[in-house]
């Protein structure tokens, strides 16, 4: 495993420093900062750097009015849930369950007034408030979710609801962007959570609670499923939309399949193409650095795993017709998405998020609604078969997050530093719940081409 440069290959800094460079008050995603403390302290994170982190260390200016009005708001919300928030120098509101806990009332108010669910996230990694059962508390949430912000409000989220930048959209240039400041963070730090095969996609597990010692055996029955879907064997011509670090391109060319495998991420490939080497598979597997959108030939299957999360609602057209051109007819395409109810899609997909600003620019989670009638309106391809397993994905969350934890000196090790730390412990713990409360689930589809010669 080899450790990320100070710059990437062609020259460019890294995504740590442009975090300290970008001017529009955020940093460009997740970002190193000062080797700090790491975990949870009392009171706010006074030790963050200001240039990496200035919407963590800056408590926004909210109006007295405004702080009242979301403390009246906040308290209604939590008071209707089971769950107990208790607030510092005041008492519990709630139904009863697992504990919330907010040691800076203040700061916590003008933070979720002023930038409503990004701001109570933020709040989180300020170290304002805290929990000692992060996921139950955000399940609770995520349980409901519809019902956080009142009614009136709802109908009006175009006019209170931060958008998306403009600069963040997945035009070729804009994916590259956005995929870079997430998947070009650090090889090393992924491997500090990951299994040995290094999936960053939800596992298949052959029963619950998963364990650690099962878990790569389990990633590698996800991706032989899904190439099972797909009929890939000996000598299938097999394109790989989303690379990842190589685990699905090794299996496909161990059962004889050719892979052409794309990816936008410059790390991924680099230590993609160096497993693929050791493998002795250079002559089977090509990883491209390389666009859906500009890729040419013709393949007998196309696989991609939890890549149209990315692309967003603009361009699913896109994607798909991207798939559909390149499959020979007689082809199968085998995809794996993670998934949300349509309406709550409907409501939230022109909003700008915490996971949008720290983790995953640019993305959106579609419905299944959404990915099959995009595939039905826009492609030849036919839905032939989904399968739904999010208690899966909880449970491989679930073991990311333990083993992040776990391996706290060793993030601290890399240059990463508190607020860092506290922002993917809550991505992570953010992700199980949402499984667990089933707002999120993951399919595995199959489409199929007619072949009109037959």
């Amino acid at each position: 495993m080899r450790t990320a440069e100070p710059n990437t290959p062609d020259g460019h800094t890294t995504p740590a420093e442009q975090a300290a460079t970008r001017g529009h008050g955020t940093p460009a995603g997740p970002s190193r900062g000062h080797r700090g403390p790491v975990g949870p302290t009392p009171g706010r994170t006074t030790s963050a750097d200001p240039t990496l982190w200035p919407d963590i260390v800056a408590v926004p200016a909210a109006s007295r009015a405004r702080t009242v009005v979301t403390e009246g708001l906040v308290r209604r919300a939590l008071g209707r849930l089971p769950l107990r928030a208790r607030f510092a120098g005041d008492g519990d509101v709630g139904l009863g369950g697992p504990l919330i806990e907010v040691r800076d009332p203040a700061a916590f108010h003008a933070r979720v007034g002023t930038h409503g669910l990004v701001g109570f996230g933020e709040s989180y990694m300020a170290g304002e408030w805290d929990a000692p059962d992060l996921v139950a508390v955000l399940t609770v949430l995520a349980g409901h979710a519809a019902e956080l912000i009142p009614a009136p409000l709802q109908r009006l989220r175009g006019l209170w609801a931060p958008r998306h930048p403009h600069d963040e959209r997945n035009t070729p240039d804009g994916s590259r962007a956005n995929i870079s400041r997430h998947y070009d963070l650090s090889n090393d730090l992924f491997a500090l959570f990951l299994d040995d095969t290094l999936t960053y996609s939800s596992a298949v597990f052959r029963g619950f609670p998963a364990s650690w010692d099962r878990l790569a055996a389990a990633q590698q029955r996800k991706i032989d499923r899904l190439l099972d879907l797909a009929d890939v064997g000996e000598g299938t011509r097999l394109l790989e939309i989303g690379t990842g670090w190589g685990e699905l391109a090794l299996r496909a060319a161990a059962r004889g399949a050719r892979v052409t495998s794309l990816t936008l991420s410059r790390e991924q490939r680099a230590l993609a193409r160096q497993r693929v080497s050791a493998a002795g598979l250079d002559e089977r597997v090509s990883i491209e650095l390389c666009d859906y959108r500009e890729a040419r030939g013709e393949y007998d299957a196309v696989v991609s795993v939890e890549m149209i999360e990315a692309v967003g609602a603009e361009f699913w057209p896109v994607y798909f017709r991207a798939l559909d051109q390149r499959l020979a007819p007689g082809g199968r395409v085998a995809l794996q998405a993670i998934t949300m109810p349509h309406d709550r899609m409907l409501a939230s997909r022109d909003t700008f998020t915490w996971i949008h600003k720290y983790v995953f620019p640019g993305g959106l989670i579609p419905s299944t609604r959404a990915i099959e009638e995009t595939a039905r309106d826009h492609t030849g391809l036919r839905l032939a078969r989904r399968d739904a397993f999010g208690a899966h994905y909880a449970e491989t969350l679930r073991l990311w997050r333990e083993r992040f934890t776990e391996r706290a000196d060793d993030v601290v090790a890399l240059g990463f530093d508190e607020v860092f730390h506290r922002l993917w412990t809550f991505y992570l713990a953010y992700s199980e719940a949402g499984f667990r409360a089933g707002y999120l689930d993951v399919q595995q589809y199959l489409f199929t081409k007619e072949n009109p010669g037959r």
